[in-house]
């Protein structure tokens, strides 16, 4: 959903984080997950499991671990889905507001859930075509604008000052690493599609760094030009709307593209988010069919549709699940931004940095075991090691900062980040209920699939 990240997240890294120096994170980011996905597609050409993180940690560190990684990721999807639907309620009755059909976010968000409903259940082509086709139209209308910025020359000449390393130090450049990894999440989803795929040895290790690739590039040229366009010196919360980071896109698309390219950028935007929760969906449903089929949760997740061959059952149960979160969020009267999406989205980018980091560790573990499978040490235990420590520096800090992170204050500032040790234990006992069961079942959770 690049128009997502672009419109809504970036403007708020600048805000909230480094400022001009989100151009560099962005590069910094990408090659952390470059890092990453050397070891984590080696795994992938060994492993063929919907489950991907749950099984590569399962396989890698054990079962217990492996129940562990299974909840902890059906959280961070369901979180991430269910997060990004409050802004897409909010985004999508605002837009109407102005056509004269003023409804309440909520109405929005239940007919985004029943629409999101129909793709999940039926086979993942009719997903994709959609949105294939959204994603497309979200980067041509970014790409018109970085050609107008890029062409008219920014704000006073384009400069390379926000690749610097005092570019990168200015404000809080914690708060933009995690903000630059949140605009990644959903590039894993290469090995979630590797039961489906045709030749998933050579098109999930392909397809991954395609997608980290043409993310962090593309995400680091646009913001690059998005700050050039406002003008380093002048990017502060009271110049080009950064103080509500939603208008921050349009204000520079009107600025150099005119021409009515916002009311096409609302439309996209809208369809972004739309894009971003049908992509989560189909991941919940999938972690959620794979822990059903090995045993960790009730057997009837883990069977497919007998005609469009779709994980339905984990489908139905992630949309049940939505609506009644939103409904809770919508009984309580909280903001469908402030709260619904900035809490759960912070939730989920937590939940989903640990399980790389688990996985990380997991590769180390696994090809340990397995020394003829990879020749190359470099690829299955030095860079693994690297990026897990990474990225648990990255989750011991989002955990103790999580209030200021998310906006959330109080009693949730530790009860948010709470809820990912919590399907942790919860994923334990799956796993320990199992071993004590069916220790054979057990034995085989994230079984290793020959290729």
């Amino acid at each position: 959903a690049p128009l997502t990240a672009v419109a809504g997240g970036v403007p708020l890294s600048m805000l909230l984080g480094n400022g001009p120096g989100i151009p560099l994170t962005f590069l910094l980011v990408t090659a952390i997950l470059l890092l990453f996905s050397a070891g984590y597609v080696a795994m992938a050409r060994h492993i063929r499991n919907a489950g991907a993180f749950y099984a590569y940690t399962a396989q890698g560190l054990g079962g217990l671990m492996g129940g562990a990684a299974a909840i902890v990721a059906i959280l961070a999807y369901n979180a991430m889905q269910i997060g990004v639907f409050g802004l897409f309620g909010a985004a999508t009755a605002g837009f109407f507001a102005g056509l004269g059909i003023d409804l309440p976010w909520w109405v929005w968000t239940y007919i985004g859930i029943a629409v999101v409903a129909v793709l999940g259940y039926r086979r993942v082509d009719l997903s994709a075509k959609v949105l294939t086709v959204l994603v497309i139209l979200e980067y041509l209308v970014v790409l018109v604008i970085d050609a107008a910025i890029l062409f008219k020359g920014g704000d006073g000449g384009l400069t390379m000052a926000p690749f610097t390393p005092s570019a990168f130090l200015s404000g809080t450049p914690a708060i933009g690493i995690l903000f630059c990894f949140a605009a990644f999440i959903g590039f894993e989803a290469t090995t979630i599609y590797s039961e489906e795929a045709r030749e998933p040895e050579k098109t999930v290790p392909r397809a991954t760094y395609i997608s980290v690739l043409i993310i962090g590039l593309f995400y680091m040229l646009t913001s690059w030009l998005m700050v050039n366009g406002a003008g380093v010196d002048k990017l502060v919360p009271e110049i080009q709307g950064l103080a509500d980071p939603t208008t921050f896109l349009f204000g520079l698309a009107d600025r150099y593209v005119g021409g009515g390219i916002t009311t096409i950028m609302s439309i996209l935007f809208i369809t972004s988010l739309f894009a971003g929760v049908v992509a989560f969906h189909n991941g919940v449903a999938r972690y959620l069919y794979v822990a059903g089929r090995e045993g960790l949760l009730p057997k009837a997740l883990g069977v497919t549709h007998p005609v469009f061959q779709s994980p339905h059952a984990g489908s139905v149960v992630q949309t049940v699940i939505a609506v009644l979160v939103v409904a809770l969020f919508a009984f309580t009267g909280q903001d469908p931004v402030l709260a619904l999406f900035s809490w759960l989205t912070n939730v989920g980018t937590l939940a989903i940095i640990l399980l790389m980091a688990l996985t990380a560790f997991a590769i180390v573990a696994f090809f340990g075991r397995n020394p003829g499978l990879e020749g190359n040490r470099i690829v299955t235990t030095v860079l693994p090691v690297l990026t897990g420590l990474i990225l648990l520096a990255l989750v011991f800090y989002i955990a103790t900062n999580f209030g200021a992170l998310a906006g959330a204050e109080g009693p949730l500032a530790v009860f948010l980040p709470g809820l990912v040790l919590i399907a942790a234990i919860i994923g334990l006992l799956c796993a320990l209920r199992l071993k004590s069961g069916d220790a054979g079942a057990f034995a085989r959770l994230g079984v290793r699939r020959e290729v």
